[in-house]
């Protein structure tokens, strides 16, 4: 591989982590991020080069990036990042992919793929957990049914959090819930359809939650109706149905910089034995009006390994592959086998099922 890359947020929990395993795989990209002293010994250590530059300043930005081809984008919230590093990366005609599983992040990305085109360059953003393997099952549901009306997504991964990822999901608690309604995304209440689901290791108790899938498998799918789903306890539900009435305060400044600031403290990601003891499994469910319902489960590596070799992968298809600029998902990029192509991952199933029961049926409380 001989595209110049760069590594922006290396020097966090699963930026840390690409970094060892680029090297481990003879890869050389540059390391980036604002620490200038985690930079600094983290390069040192590996053998590569490293830039340290903020966000926060366009010029700045523009400089860190000469000569760079194609940046990786890990350090979020991405809510905050994702926009001023793709306006860079698209100065700088270098591609941009990033880890996001925000619905807003992908939703500006897509909307700037008309200037992606023009500048000759490939955004896609969830090259990770984030999105890959549900935005693949989407992509090989569809194939197989193509008159789908509904799509249903999710995943059980008790791989844990990182404190990035933790940050993430305060904000998502202010904003409450997301589901594609009718072809249009549309704002819920937190928990808003609770089912139960069998994700491959054994029916559980479920509910929406306002994943990335709902820009995406749109994209992806063109299926009007997506909402995407979790394990969960009665007593996760009850607490996520009744923080609907304090939205108002979980949005405030300075309620959001104290719940960060203890996850900051409190969170500190998997180990690497959590990380390879642990799988993740995924599922999908895909209605037409006629209730002809088809379900693909596929067991994947835990979130933080499927996200290296996950977005390690794009790297190298874009390295190996002309592509035309524009906005793309990880299927519509790499092909929905994309998934099944990754360390950990087992075989993508489909099966057809019978209409669901009344009593099974998506209910919107």
């Amino acid at each position: 591989m001989t595209m110049q890359w760069l590594l922006y947020g290396a020097n966090g929990y699963t930026g840390e982590l690409l970094a060892r395993e680029a090297v481990a795989r003879g890869l050389q990209p540059i390391l980036a991020g604002r620490n200038a002293g985690k930079l600094a010994a983290l390069a040192g250590e590996l053998g590569l080069p490293h830039r340290v530059f903020a966000l926060d300043d366009a010029g700045e930005l523009r400089r860190g990036l000469e000569g760079v081809e194609l940046v990786l984008h890990c350090a979020g919230p991405f809510s905050a990042t994702s926009a001023p590093m793709l306006e860079a990366c698209l100065a700088a005609k270098a591609h941009y992919l990033d880890i996001t599983g925000e619905i807003a992040v992908f939703e500006h990305a897509k909307a700037q793929g008309h200037r992606a085109r023009d500048a000759g360059i490939v955004v896609c953003p969830g090259v990770g957990f984030d999105v890959i393997p549900t935005d693949c099952v989407a992509a090989r549901l569809k194939a197989s049914l193509p008159d789908a009306t509904h799509l249903a997504l999710g995943f059980d991964s008790r791989s844990g959090l990182s404190p990035g990822t933790a940050r993430t999901s305060v904000e998502g608690l202010a904003q409450g819930g997301r589901m594609r309604i009718d072809g249009v995304i549309r704002a819920v209440p937190l928990a808003a359809q609770v089912r139960r689901i069998d994700f491959g290791d054994g029916e559980k108790l479920a509910m929406s939650i306002p994943w990335g899938d709902v820009s995406t498998a749109w994209t992806s799918t063109r299926i009007p109706n997506i909402a995407v789903f979790v394990p969960a306890s009665p007593r996760l539900i009850a607490n996520a149905r009744r923080a609907n009435n304090f939205r108002w305060l979980l949005r405030m400044g300075w309620a959001q910089s104290l719940m960060k600031w203890r996850v900051g403290k409190s969170v500190h990601g998997p180990d690497a034995e959590k990380r390879e003891r642990l799988h993740a499994f995924v599922w999908g469910e895909a209605r037409n009006a006629a209730g002809t319902t088809q379900i693909a489960r596929i067991r994947v590596a835990n979130g933080y390994a499927l996200t290296i070799s996950g977005s390690l992968a794009v790297i190298g298809f874009l390295a190996s592959n002309r592509v035309p600029g524009g906005y793309y998902t990880p299927s519509q990029l790499c092909g929905a086998d994309l998934v099944q192509r990754l360390p950990g991952s087992g075989p993508l199933r489909i099966d057809q099922v019978a209409p669901p029961s009344p009593r099974q049926a998506d209910r919107v409380d």
